[in-house]
């Protein structure tokens, strides 16, 4: 059983950092390198990040020592 319980205050929302990569403050042709992924990890943030509607398309390559992406357009 649970016990019910009244009068507890609710913590305030703690929210993630869903903004770990500077998506947002990219220009066409800048690029950023994250040391020590897999290309897989990062082509799926870039798959998700393509299909927002802000306009931004992005690009991931696998370089030497972790995973570089680009913004295209």
């Amino acid at each position: 059983m649970f016990e019910i319980e009244k009068g507890i205050e609710k913590p305030a929302t703690q929210k993630r950092d869903r903004t770990k990569y500077p998506w947002a403050t990219m220009e066409v042709g800048d690029s950023f390198f994250v040391p020590g992924v897999k290309l897989k990890s990062i082509k799926s943030l870039v798959y998700g990040r393509n299909r927002k509607s802000d306009g931004g398309k992005f690009s991931a390559l696998y370089v030497d020592g972790g995973v570089r992406v680009w913004r295209d357009a």
